[in-house]
């Protein structure tokens, strides 16, 4: 089964992802911190990454870059999923190595569609 990473601080955003991934037949870790979705991402090497990018501490900018340029995680898609809709803040998380960008509320299909893209 694939397993995907959702790192958000977001109890709810978290519950909305996880339902979407699980009833897809995805497999579901969560985090609530940039360092903690950095830190599963180094022990459990999941298929890809949901990553946020508001959250106290490492945000998800600087936890998509730390992944990116680890040789352990750096094959590891990232897909950033926040309610940011600047077109500035889209390129800036690609230039830290995100894979997509996805803006908050998260509609099903978009989302699966992209998920299913990068972990093919």
């Amino acid at each position: 089964m694939t397993q995907i990473l959702v790192v958000d601080d977001s109890p709810t955003e978290i519950h909305v992802l996880k339902t979407i991934l699980e009833k897809n037949g995805y497999s579901v870790m969560t985090a609530s911190s940039g360092e903690e979705g950095v830190a599963m991402a180094k022990q459990h090497k999941p298929a890809l990454v949901l990553m946020d990018v508001v959250m106290p501490g490492l945000n998800g900018f600087q936890a998509t870059r730390q992944l990116a340029n680890d040789a352990a995680t750096s094959s590891i898609p990232v897909i950033v999923v926040t309610t940011k809709d600047q077109e500035t803040d889209k390129v800036w998380a690609m230039r830290r190595g995100a894979k997509d960008y996805i803006v908050k509320p998260v509609k099903e299909r978009d989302l699966l569609e992209r998920v299913k893209a990068l972990v093919a």
